[in-house]
């Protein structure tokens, strides 16, 4: 696989998978903003399931939970403009303006697909790729300032999201990891979006689940593969990075060892 990444400054950059896809479960610092040049991308999350195209402008939250598969498509590259709203971009852009304090925002990605104005923004910036010499500062600013100036009024109530800048509180450990499970995130992650440390997640987590995360995990992982096969006729090549496991040959190898049968055993047995 070959992934290239041109930056103008760290805030954005050009991203760009060669190969025939590429999978990641994320959870990002920042806002991220996309535009995409080409390719389709396949965004999943506990409730819900994108799909984006050629074309396609969509915002994803900081702090959400989301399994990302980039495909290239009709012979060219995964190719995508990503623009990061930080939050102290965001707290600098937010010091002048009056925002009325909002309840905690709905988990959910924007989309602003073919909306003009954005697109025009986002695309202005693909000559600076091509330009040698560094990019300012300045002018890298003018760009977020107006990217987030689109949003809000394409959007108002995306204020919501973007000034909103708390931490994680203490949430339900057990209905926090039932959404979650698919979602491949460092322990550290998953105690910092349910407002724990790592000790007192783990110690959470034994006294909830009498058992560790890595073995929970492992096998509601496992269950849900065997529910889409059995239930949904699903093949294993359509599933295994969608419920949480990276490795085709891994992902048969401990589904047998549960099981007694291969994923593709299984399906045999069924047909």
């Amino acid at each position: 696989m070959e992934h290239i990444s041109r930056y103008l400054t760290k805030e954005i950059k050009l991203s760009s998978y060669e190969d025939k896809l590429f999978k990641s479960d994320l959870m990002f610092k920042d806002h991220i903003l996309i535009w995409f040049i080409s390719g389709e991308t396949k965004i999943i999350q506990w409730n819900r399931t994108f799909n984006f195209k050629t074309g396609d402008i969509f915002l994803i939250p900081r702090n959400q939970l989301a399994t990302i598969i980039n495909y290239p498509k009709d012979g060219l590259p995964h190719k995508s403009v990503v623009m990061h709203l930080s939050v102290e971009r965001l707290r600098k852009f937010y010091e002048k303006i009056d925002v009325k304090k909002r309840s905690a925002p709905e988990p959910k990605i924007y989309s602003f697909s073919n909306h003009p104005l954005l697109e025009s923004c986002m695309t202005s910036l693909i000559p600076y790729f091509n330009v040698m010499g560094e990019f300012p500062d300045e002018l890298a600013s003018l760009k977020i300032t107006e990217a987030i100036n689109i949003l809000r009024m394409i959007n108002p109530g995306v204020d919501s999201v973007l000034a909103n800048f708390d931490k994680p509180g203490k949430i339900d450990l057990v209905n926090f990891m039932e959404r979650n499970f698919m979602f491949n995130m460092s322990l550290e992650k998953l105690g910092y979006l349910t407002g724990r440390s790592l000790s007192t997640f783990n110690r959470d987590f034994k006294k909830l689940f009498d058992t560790t995360p890595q073995k929970w995990l492992t096998d509601k992982r496992l269950g849900l593969a065997y529910y889409h096969l059995t239930e949904k006729k699903k093949k294993p090549t359509e599933i295994y990075l969608e419920v949480g496991f990276e490795d085709l040959s891994h992902f048969s190898f401990i589904f047998k060892k549960k099981y007694g049968l291969s994923p593709n055993q299984l399906l045999v047995r069924l047909s």
